[in-house]
């Protein structure tokens, strides 16, 4: 596993071990699940944003958050997203839908 080095301020460095300690884990430990957990929600961030705007179909926006179809969905069920399917986006997305 490669490794990588970052500078964090001293009150960043105090949060973070005190969540590891919450967690009963190693700071390596906490630092990775941190970076997973925080990629996912700028993904789906960056996803939810660009869906919204018009620029990419569900299916695009799903990918950009590294979701499935089904799971994406529920994020903007959950996230009261307007939709911004055009009648060619329905049937690319059916078509999809048939694929799984």
């Amino acid at each position: 596993m490669p490794s990588i080095s970052a500078r964090i301020p001293d009150d960043e460095r105090e949060a973070l071990d005190e969540v590891a300690d919450l967690l009963g884990e190693d700071r390596s430990t906490t630092i990775r699940k941190a970076l997973r957990e925080g990629l996912h929600d700028l993904r789906v961030r960056v996803a939810v944003e660009r869906y919204q705007s018009g620029e990419v179909s569900v299916n695009q926006a799903a990918r950009i958050a590294g979701v499935g179809l089904g799971e994406w969905l529920e994020i903007a069920r959950e996230r009261n997203l307007t939709s911004q399917l055009t009648p060619e986006d329905l049937e690319s997305d059916v078509d999809a839908a048939r694929d799984l």
